[in-house]
């Protein structure tokens, strides 16, 4: 880990503003010599003095680069000064300020062991000892008490970091989306002016945000807009991944926007409601990504780096105690959205806001629609034109037509977004990002406009500013794309008051300069600057970024979706979809297959495009498989079991994977078949799934379409219960359209399930769901139907095996499956059986007890009765 020089700036300038208050000098008369009168309580001084020692171990370890227990000291340095503020505010209740000096204590004395320093021994109330004013034996038993006090303390520390790290390795070796929960305490600056603050999580390796930002709002008195939010202001940071989490460093970042004139000085004539930069706040969070820290409870100070002010606020000596910053707790969740509402519900509720990551969690399940546009003002270049200084921009970001931008979360979409303003910068840099969220059917005629405003700090002046550029972009391309993620350089055209307020009029305009390249290559002709409206010189650049589960980039993957649009060109379409990244696929995994689905079951009449869409879900799912994907395997599942529909797929995938195999000599064919036979497992599930579907339509019949069931043993429980379900119980006898059904049921099913039954554990927990799948199509055989099945056996031989094999069963099941106090189960259990027994004696005596064919182990069968 490599140490960052502002990491000692922070707690120096920390160290320095933390004590200004706490002594008074004077100069002993006749002197020259400063007399140091300590003002505050022992355990006070004792903090002062030893932050000091501290800080120069600290810097020692900064120059050696020792980065473990340089945050360590880091960490304890800022609890300590925490502490300190809390004792010389003078507010703690006597038993709360007891405890606390017992933390104190504790925690110098760990710190000292571990940075080698002498050991403090203290009395009971924690105060030091005097050596002239103790004896030698208790000052040896002091010294005893007090380092078993710190072993006890290190080995616990060290059990703690253990089962933290067995915490974490399970934590991320099991779970795929995390959940950061962050509560802001307090903020601590005396602005004088409105102020925003926005949170967010930061990778400062790559130099990019990882998540949206928080919002909150502080007015001038130093407390929050809603002020019944007043020390609990909580925020959940979701949809991260593993990977997010252990990236090598991740920060939480608290930018300060100051709500005001243009400068801090009072006069009414000012422009008011400027969103000037003030500050911003970073805490190394990588301990708590990690998993590795894990205290719910414990405050974190982070202290603000004012823009300009520092030196200001000093010389006014407003830090007494404390150094501008905030308070909030930290504790890592694992689980998405809906899992942490349901295993956290005293920590996240409904005034929690919900702070989305900037792109996908690691599994986006099936149903989950989303449907953001991150966009970032990034930086621009504007020509002062007659001023003598550098313009104060501002830009203005709108979406036409409706309030869909989100500066932060926890607050509703606004109309326009204001950005910050530098003072008369020629080449301002804002880094600034909102959320658009727009209904996906509005994506298409909606737009992103940019005006560029000069203010003055003077309000007289300010009011007559106009805005002297327009800049714009489309979300949707031409094709149906949604714009491409990445930078943007938009062409600054001069505001022409009449045409820029019409969008018919400058959407006919190009957007951004790779247009025009664009456009030059196609026609061979430069483009015109003296268009409808003029280009000025000035440049701007934005960024974009999309978290659509309905709006893709990809041209290929926008034919698929969109396939009833140009059915002509659906070959194509399915040729070029096993051309698209595997990571746009899953992305879009629901709406991909349904479109393959919906192609199969529309096109059902005829074969066109059987193989094609055949080849295609085996590419999905062998996709899938790869061990980049391999975490959306629970994605598929969940697709089969809730989301797929098609009743009718499984005539047409068996039929193509029969073709396959009947030609697997010739190369083409075999290499596909080869491919499917690695897809197996999905294949099945969805063959499956669609004759299940298919059943459950009671206007089918079951006979013309009878189940193989030799490649799906394990779904013979679900698909018999089923099919038992669809055909409902008759009286025995009774004729209609139900007797073939049970018939069919009868002659395919009875002898597998008694088999089934037979060489299955009684401890198996499907066991009594098999039992009660033979008692159902036993109750609704009647006397035809035990005639009929015996009439199927083709020697006698066959119908002794089944015989012996049914009375044996019987005798086994009887009373010994389901639970004794299951008396209305057991009871239609016995009667089944018995009418069955009657049965099948009957045919004991047709074949079995002349002389000529008597078997005495049959007969011996008939004793059941």
């Amino acid at each position: 880990m490599c140490l960052q020089v502002g990491d000692t700036v922070h707690i120096l300038e920390k160290l320095e503003a933390t004590f200004p208050g706490s002594y008074c000098s004077l100069l002993a008369p006749g002197s020259q010599q400063e007399i140091i009168i300590p003002a505050d309580l022992p355990l006070v001084q004792e903090l002062g003095a030893t932050l000091r020692e501290w800080a120069q171990i600290w810097q020692t370890l900064y120059v050696a680069n020792k980065a473990i227990l340089f945050r360590g000291v880091q960490q304890m340095s800022y609890s300590l000064i925490e502490y300190r503020s809390q004792i010389v505010s003078g507010t703690l209740p006597k038993d709360d300020l007891v405890e606390l000096k017992k933390k104190v204590t504790a925690k110098i004395d760990y710190g000292n062991r571990i940075l080698g320093l002498d050991l403090v021994v203290r009395d009971e109330a924690g105060n030091t000892l005097d050596p002239d004013k103790t004896s030698t034996v208790s000052l040896f038993r002091a010294h005893e008490t007090a380092s078993r006090s710190v072993d006890d303390r290190i080995q616990e520390e060290k059990t703690r970091l253990q089962n933290l790290e067995m915490r974490r390795q399970t934590l991320f070796s099991t779970v795929h989306t995390y959940s950061l929960l962050m509560n802001l305490k307090n903020f601590v600056c005396n602005i004088g002016e409105d102020a925003e603050l926005l949170m967010s999580l930061y990778d400062p390796d790559q130099s990019e945000f990882i998540s949206e930002n928080f919002l909150v709002r502080w007015d001038s008195t130093g407390m929050p807009k809603e002020i019944e939010k007043l020390n609990n202001l909580p925020a959940l940071f979701t949809d991260l991944s593993s990977s997010d989490l252990m990236r090598q460093r991740v920060f939480l970042v608290c930018q300060i926007i100051r709500v005001g004139s243009m400068e801090l000085k009072e006069g009414k004539k000012h422009t008011g409601g400027l969103r000037r930069p003030f500050g911003v706040a970073v805490m190394d969070i990588t301990d708590i990504a990690h998993g590795k820290t894990d205290d719910e409870d414990k405050q974190h100070f982070i202290p603000f780096h004012l823009q300009r002010v520092l030196l200001v606020f000093a010389s006014l000596n407003l830090f007494t105690c404390l150094l501008p910053g905030l308070f909030v707790t930290l504790k890592l969740l694992a689980g998405d959205l809906a899992q942490v509402r349901k295993d956290y519900p005293h920590l996240v509720d409904r005034s929690t806001a919900i702070v989305r990551k900037m792109g996908f969690p690691e599994i986006i399940l099936p149903g989950i629609v989303r449907n953001d546009i991150y966009v970032t003002l990034l930086q621009g270049e504007f020509d002062r034109g007659k001023k003598k200084t550098p313009k104060n921009v501002e830009v203005i970001l709108s979406v036409h037509d409706d309030e869909v931008i989100f500066p932060g979360a926890g607050y509703d979409g606004i109309t326009e977004y204001k950005s910050v303003i530098y003072y008369q910068v020629k080449q301002p840099c804002w880094n600034e990002t909102v959320k658009v969220t727009i209904p996906i059917e509005d994506v298409c005629r909606c737009h992103l406009r940019v005006l560029f405003r000069h203010r003055s700090s003077q309000d007289s002046r300010d009011k007559s500013e106009k805005p002297f550029g327009m800049a714009f972009d489309r979300l949707m391309r031409r094709d149906g794309t949604t714009l491409k993620d990445g930078r943007h350089e938009l062409i600054v055209y001069k505001v022409d008051v009449k045409k820029t307020e019409d969008a018919k009029v400058y959407l006919t305009l190009p957007a951004t300069w790779a247009e025009v390249e664009e456009k030059e290559k196609q026609t061979g002709k430069p483009f015109h600057h003296s268009g409808v409206i003029p280009v000025t010189k000035d440049t701007f650049q934005i960024a974009t970024l999309t978290c659509s589960t309905k709006l893709t980039q990809n041209v290929d993957l926008l034919g698929l979706l969109n396939w009833r649009s140009n059915p002509e060109d659906l070959g194509q379409i399915l040729q070029r979809l096993m051309e698209v990244e595997g990571a746009e696929i899953v992305k879009f995994l629901q709406d991909t297959l349904d479109a393959l689905f919906n192609i199969m079951m529309e096109t059902s009449e005829k074969d066109t495009y059987d193989s094609l869409v055949f080849d295609a879900l085996v590419f999905i799912i062998t996709l899938i498989g790869d061990i980049k994907f391999q975490h959306f395997n629970p994605v598929l599942e969940t697709y089969i079991n809730k989301h797929f529909s098609a009743t009718l797929a499984y005539m047409k995938l068996t039929k193509v994977l029969n073709h396959y195999v009947g030609h697997a000599e010739e190369p083409a064919l075999a290499e596909r078949l080869y491919a499917a036979l690695k897809a197996l497992k999905y294949l099945f599930r969805f063959i499956v799934k669609s004759r299940v579907l298919y059943l459950r339509y009671p206007r089918r019949s079951i006979q013309n379409n009878p189940l193989s069931l030799s490649c799906c043993k394990t779904y013979l429980c679900h698909w018999v219960s089923t099919v038992l379900e669809i055909v409902p119980e008759a009286v025995p006898s009774v004729q209609g359209p139900t007797r073939g059904h049970v018939q069919l049921i009868m002659e395919r099913l009875l002898r597998r399930v008694n088999r089934t039954v037979i060489s299955m554990d009684r401890s198996s927990p499907l066991i009594g769901h098999y039992l009660a799948c033979m008692t159902a199509i036993l109750k609704q055989m009647d006397d035809m139907h035990y005639a009929h099945y015996i009439s199927t056996f083709k020697t006698r031989q066959d119908i002794i095996d089944f015989l012996m094999e049914t009375f044996l069963m019987f005798k086994d099941l009887m009373g010994d499956v389901f639970p004794a106090d299951w008396m209305i189960m057991n009871l239609v259990q016995m009667k089944v059986f018995l009418r069955a027994i009657e049965q099948y004696s009957d045919v004991l005596n047709m074949y079995f007890l002349d002389q000529a064919h008597f078997e005495l182990e049959v007969s011996t069968g008939a004793a059941l009765r």
